[in-house]
């Protein structure tokens, strides 16, 4: 997506496929590479022959954290999720309490609508 000056906008390209209901990493042309946050040039090579592809949706949790909130409020998890295609993001895990995210856990990607803004979040697989 570019705007009216022709600049990339990578990360309105990625929040409108969520808008539809889809997870999409960009990945290099050359390289195969996946990478995620959206960007314009891949990490590391600078090459800019990208190409957005559906993500799989599967990962594993890397790391997760318990935030409290003040009641009556439910706690929520943080939780580094490397994604199957190579990544590594920040999510969160729905569907079981957050004390019971554990390390190691394999998720499943699921994009939900929350204050009315599609948001990815993962459940346990």
């Amino acid at each position: 997506m570019t705007d009216d000056a022709g600049t990339i906008r990578p990360e309105e390209e990625y929040r409108a496929f969520l808008e539809q209901g889809r997870f999409m990493l960009l990945r290099g042309r050359a390289s195969g590479r996946f990478m995620f946050y959206p960007r314009v040039a891949e990490p590391g090579t600078g090459a800019t022959d990208l190409e957005w592809v559906e993500a799989s949706g599967e990962g594993t949790v890397y790391s997760t954290t318990t935030i409290g909130q003040k009641p009556p409020k439910e706690p929520y998890n943080v939780a580094l999720i490397d994604l199957k295609e190579g990544p590594r993001m920040m999510s969160r895990v729905d569907g079981i309490a957050s004390a019971d995210v554990r390390i190691g856990m394999p998720v499943k990607a699921r994009v939900i609508r929350e204050n009315d803004t599609p948001l990815l979040v993962f459940e346990p697989a």
